[in-house]
């Protein structure tokens, strides 16, 4: 197996727009984590429990569930798991578990352990290299379409960071085949280029290449996602199916099965067709993989109708290797005392939410509600998802289209297609509450969640009747959308469910932002083209949601912060605070005649460009004679002082200024699909982009890190779109009017 294929703050800091800029990419950099125990050195390592057991689909010793992983991980040596499963042995595989042998024969202390790793482990990551690319292109065409300077500079520094985040294989740091050579490692060597995410994320990931190769085929580097798809196709042909990431720890769960859409984009875009004598009988058999290991019939309550449906399911009983401590905690936490059987089921579940790129989120857990995040409560195996059945559906319509005069492969894949497509719409699609839910095996019924994945099916091209039929319908599926631009600073959340999980609230993530903007695009114009509905009185956004599609109360929506310890108001016109004449605060310029689906990508878009170049900027970023660096006091907030701008993986709904929280790592930076969809709204809505207003970053800081239990009722902000930069009086102003409110009510 281990073979070479192996919101608007008070206080606001104006983005300028001059003429003339000169861009820069910062300079490729890899480091090594230095073990920091939080015990002392000389302190015995905590007791452990039994060893789960072995997996047969994961073949190290070392790296997989076992006696070594388990106690170097039992020593919490680093604060990320994922950093000893990625450092390759510099001793052969028998001489390290000869040394934990010796270790295992004494009283083991955090020193004892620290040791024995530095002893026989090399750096993480180092199989790996940087590749500079000689030809790389320094305006691509995509520039043209985005009118602001200043974002047309910035586009071109994101455009430039590819250059940081392009990997090969590093030849001379490779282990030979098997665990008997010089060294063993969990890479899955690759033999093509490839782009990582960035950060912890260092090897090729499956679904995060869907929109790094949407950014690429902007940034015209075609070679790079045909090397991509290359290596995607090895896969297949190795082991039958795209593993999640390119390490063996993977091995026993795929992700969102994308592989078909990115080469259905790059033959559209590059017209290839040249590779698709390797790719099609590849992706039959990828598809097949999803048939064989993830479909099971559903008979739908509602019309007995029978679907062969996918979801989510690893057969796992160990600690993930990578989330190794986290979930042996997960599972041995406290008042737990789970039997065998009780723990393999929990690993599984753990693995599974793994598996559908969520790690983790309320929708798949039993009893979602805001302020559980109880990942022992996981229900992902019985869950049946909107968005992993509308990908599938779109793969075989996208594979029917790829097959050209071969008429009977692409009939057979458009009949796939329909079946999967009636299942969509009798089990997720609820004509009350106009919108799109999972569906629970557990329950025989639609969960209540309503999360981002109700815009898959759109994004796939699927539009139920009383949407396609009745524009009021229209937009009331999407009016969650126009409440948050409304009440929010930020972008759309994942869910609207505070728990502390990375995918809820107030968290929003820039590969579901592309597929929103996606879903609104594909609605036809006739159902699209009213204005935005002018509310009136003490109506609020939400007034507008239909009744029950959030499965939640105004006043239970998550706030947003507005002043230290205080919240804008929950309920009431009030509650918008970013409402502007005909747009939303950091959501572009409205213009004459434009219908309500068009007004929201566009708000959308700059909401997006907002969250990504505003925390760009907040820590470090800068471009010469366009945007001045922050002063070192200001990047002191976010310890960025010797930065130059990070492009993190997600953001928040609440801070532009900031990335987004939560989850059972830090957040990361780099980042693939942030790049990628940036690039990609900068091509398709270069023209309607408008340079962002960004929050003052110390104010900012102190309304975020203060508690925000109280609300109030700003006053509505009645300013033009054009943004300003707001002074000490300003505050003081509004901080006044807003005591007197409080005193009012």
């Amino acid at each position: 197996m281990f073979t070479k294929f192996f919101a608007l703050a008070l206080c606001a800091r104006r983005i300028y727009a001059i003429p003339a800029a000169s861009t820069s990419v910062s300079q490729i950099s890899v480091t090594t984590s230095i073990a920091s125990p939080t015990a002392s050195l000389g302190a015995s390592i905590p007791s452990q429990y039994p060893l789960p057991p072995v997996q047969d689909w994961c073949p190290s010793q070392i790296f997989c569930a076992g006696a070594v992983l388990q106690t170097v991980n039992d020593a919490s040596l680093w604060t990320d798991p994922k950093t000893f499963v990625d450092k390759p042995t510099s001793n052969s595989s028998a001489n390290v578990l000869a040394d934990f042998q010796q270790l295992q024969a004494q009283d083991i202390t955090e020193g004892d352990v620290e040791q024995f790793v530095d002893t026989n482990f090399g750096g993480e990551g180092l199989e790996l290299e940087a590749l500079v690319l000689s030809d790389f292109p320094q305006n691509p065409g995509f520039l043209g379409n985005v009118t602001d300077p200043l974002l047309k500079a910035w586009s071109q520094t994101v455009h430039g960071y590819w250059s940081q985040l392009i990997r090969s294989s590093n030849a001379s740091a490779l282990c030979s085949t098997g665990s008997s050579g010089s060294c063993e490692s969990t890479l899955i060597a690759l033999n093509h280029t490839f782009v990582i995410p960035g950060g912890r994320f260092r090897e090729q990931y499956y679904w995060d290449s869907y929109w790094i190769i949407e950014g690429l085929l902007q940034s015209e580097l075609y070679d790079i996602v045909n090397s991509t798809l290359q290596n995607f196709m090895d896969e297949l042909e190795l082991f039958g199916f795209i593993p999640n990431g390119g390490r063996i720890y993977y091995l026993n769960r795929s992700q969102p099965p994308l592989f078909i859409q990115m080469l259905s984009r790059y033959v559209t875009v590059t017209n290839d067709q040249s590779i698709l004598e390797r790719a099609l009988p590849l992706a039959e058999k990828e598809l097949q993989w999803w048939q064989n290991n993830r479909t099971v019939n559903v008979t739908s309550p509602y019309t007995n109708q029978t679907y062969a449906m996918a979801r989510y399911a690893v057969n796992n009983t160990a600690p993930r290797p990578e989330s190794y401590l986290t979930d042996y905690e997960t599972a041995h936490g406290s008042g737990l005392n789970l039997s065998m059987s009780e723990l393999s089921h929990l690993y599984a579940e753990l693995a599974s939410g793994a598996e559908t790129g969520w790690d983790y989120c309320s929708r798949y857990l039993a009893s979602p509600a805001p302020g559980n995040g109880d990942l022992t409560t996981l229900v992902v195996r019985e869950t049946i998802p909107i968005d992993l059945n509308s990908i599938l559906y779109k793969n075989h319509v996208l594979l029917a289209n790829l097959y050209g005069s071969n008429s009977t492969a692409a009939n057979s894949h458009l009949s796939q297609a329909s079946l999967i497509r009636e299942g969509i719409l009798d089990l997720f699609w609820n004509s009350t509450k106009l919108s799109f839910y999972d569906f629970s095996l557990r329950t025989n019924s639609r969960n209540s969640v309503f999360s981002s994945a109700t815009w898959y099916p759109y994004w796939s091209g699927i539009i139920p009747d009383e949407v396609l039929n009745n524009e009021t319908n229209a937009f009331k599926a999407f009016s969650a959308v126009n409440m948050v631009l409304n009440r929010y600073n930020g972008s759309f959340p994942t869910t609207f469910l505070e728990t502390g999980l990375q995918w809820d609230s107030p968290n929003s993530w820039p590969n579901l932002i592309m597929i929103l903007l996606s879903a609104l695009n594909e609605l036809p114009s006739n159902i699209t083209s009213m204005s935005l509905s002018v509310l009136s009185g003490t109506q609020s956004s939400f007034d507008l949601v239909p009744a029950g599609q959030l499965d939640l109360a105004e006043s239970q929506l998550f706030g947003q912060p507005v002043m230290p310890g205080v919240n804008a108001s929950q309920t009431g016109s009030s509650a918008d605070i970013n409402a502007l004449n005909g747009t939303v605060v950091n959501g572009g310029n409205a213009t004459d005649g434009e219908g309500w689906g068009r007004a929201l990508q566009r708000m959308v878009a700059n909401r997006y460009v907002a969250s990504a170049l505003c925390s760009w900027h907040a820590t470090g970023g800068s471009i010469s004679g366009l945007l001045p660096r922050l002063s070192d006091t200001e990047l002191n907030v976010t310890q960025s002082v010797n930065n130059t701008g990070n492009m993190f993986e997600k953001f928040s709904t609440t801070d532009i200024d900031s990335s987004g929280s939560g989850g059972e790592y830090t957040v990361q930076a780099g980042f693939g699909w942030t790049n990628g969809v940036a690039l990609w709204i900068a091509s398709n809505y270069g023209n309607v982009l408008v340079a962002p207003q960004c929050p003052d970053v110390l104010v900012s800081a102190q309304i975020v890190g203060s508690s925000t239990t109280s609300t109030s009722s700003p006053a509505q902000q009645t300013s033009s779109a054009s943004p300003r930069r707001f002074s000490a009086g300003d505050v003081m102003f509004w901080f006044g009017l807003l005591v007197v409110v409080q005193i009012l009510q």
